[in-house]
């Protein structure tokens, strides 16, 4: 990487949500901006855990684990959805956070359905950092 990436600049560069965009890699590890609005489906990830950090907005976690429980995230919170467990992001206003997965996590899971994104790693700088 030659140059910081402002997370703020990618986050300005599209306006969907539900779409992570990867910004940078991190060994076998993606780094991932989403801008998040309303409810997504229940899924997990039988294989990894994933790392939530809400940028901007409030985040609640749904999660169907031992005591169905919700966790709320403000801006500079992060949360760890353990493997398996199964999940459900829901967010009354807009929300922007950075997902770090391993590379190729499909957002949805195995759940698929119309929130499925597509792979997106358009934001990444081929000069090496973000312009």
């Amino acid at each position: 990487m030659k140059n910081p990436i402002d997370l703020a600049d990618k986050l300005a560069l599209f306006s969907e949500h539900w779409s992570p965009k990867v910004v940078a890699r991190l060994n076998d590890y993606e780094i991932k901006l989403v801008k998040i609005k309303g409810e997504f489906v229940w899924h997990d990830h039988a294989d990894t855990d994933e790392l939530f950090l809400v940028l901007e907005g409030r985040l609640t976690i749904q999660l169907r684990d031992p005591g169905e429980r919700s966790v709320t995230l403000g801006p500079g919170q992060l949360y760890v959805v353990p493997r398996g467990v199964e999940h459900r992001p829901v967010a009354e206003g807009d929300v922007a956070a950075m997902l770090i997965e391993p590379a190729g996590t499909v957002n949805t899971g195995a759940t698929g359905g119309d929130l499925t994104a597509a792979y997106d790693d358009s934001l990444i700088d081929p000069a090496g950092g973000d312009g």
